[in-house]
């Protein structure tokens, strides 16, 4: 059975401040802006299967499948702060999704976003036709073991060349000096790179050259901002994926992105509808 949209990488506890504990990692806020956009969705995970099943549970109706490959630990992350400011503190981890993992677990789909969170995807090997996203925020992060703080790093050589497998790139305006080989390849290899830069905006970057700044909706003081730069990336894979041009695709990211600042948790990723509403607004 084919997907519309498959996400990889790991799906996390998050410990906030005050202990409340709710689900989050690129691949589950990403998985569900896909759906929420009418695409079948895929999860491609690793961790403690009972947990993520559980975490997962309220949005069991959304996701069309989901497949865990079984590990000692669920990636467990305490967060504070936000944007720029969000600081982490890496509890536990799930392990990595080695390409013998993938190749059994990732399924054919028409776009498959690469989202690490911890370091856990080192290769991939897309099939052919395949749109391939990656969100490497997960590539450049580096701790000292359980317990300690996630700190900026860059990433390995061979992951630095996923950059040349992507169509589309995502990611922040500070992770960019971390990334500077794995955007060379995905630009030589005909990637469009969209940088964000929270409520400043953000902009792109084209193949063929030059840098655009990216339209559509602002917000300058978000309700909440965890997932904000994963529901972007999907929205902006989608839309690229179905024909659209990278501008537009951009500005429709970037509404998606509005929706679910204005919001609060997963619950305030918004369907297509909303996405569009807002992006007339900002018009």
């Amino acid at each position: 059975m084919g997907f519309d949209y498959a996400a990889v990488g790991h799906v996390t506890v998050d410990i906030l401040p005050g202990g409340e504990r709710r689900v989050g990692g690129s691949a589950f806020y990403s998985a569900i802006q896909a759906a929420r956009l009418g695409l079948s969705t895929v999860v491609v995970t690793r961790g403690v299967p009972g947990e993520i099943e559980e975490l997962l549970a309220p949005y069991a109706g959304e996701l069309d499948e989901l497949r865990v490959a079984a590990a000692e630990h669920t990636t467990t992350l305490e967060t504070s702060g936000s944007g720029a400011g969000r600081r982490q503190r890496l509890v536990g981890w799930a392990g990595e999704l080695s390409p013998e993992v993938t190749s059994q677990l990732v399924p054919e789909a028409g776009v498959v976003h690469l989202a690490p969170v911890a370091r856990e995807i080192t290769t991939c090997r897309p099939r052919e036709g395949t749109f391939v996203g990656l969100t490497p925020q997960g590539l450049v992060r580096r701790w000292n073991g359980p317990g300690s703080s996630v700190e900026p790093a860059r990433a390995t050589p061979e992951q630095e060349a996923l950059g040349a497998l992507c169509n589309a790139i995502v990611l922040s305006v500070e992770e960019r000096e971390y990334c500077e080989g794995l955007l060379a390849g995905g630009l030589g290899a005909g990637a469009v790179v969209a940088i964000t830069a929270g409520p400043a905006g953000g902009s792109l970057l084209l193949p063929e050259g030059g840098e655009l700044e990216i339209g559509g909706p602002r917000v300058s003081a978000p309700a909440d901002d965890l997932g904000a730069g994963d529901v972007f990336a999907a929205a902006m894979f989608a839309e690229l994926h179905r024909g659209a041009e990278p501008v537009p695709a951009a500005a429709f990211a970037a509404a998606a992105a509005a929706v679910r600042l204005e919001g609060t948790g997963p619950g305030g990723i918004g369907d297509r509808i909303a996405i569009e509403q807002r992006l007339r607004a900002a018009a």
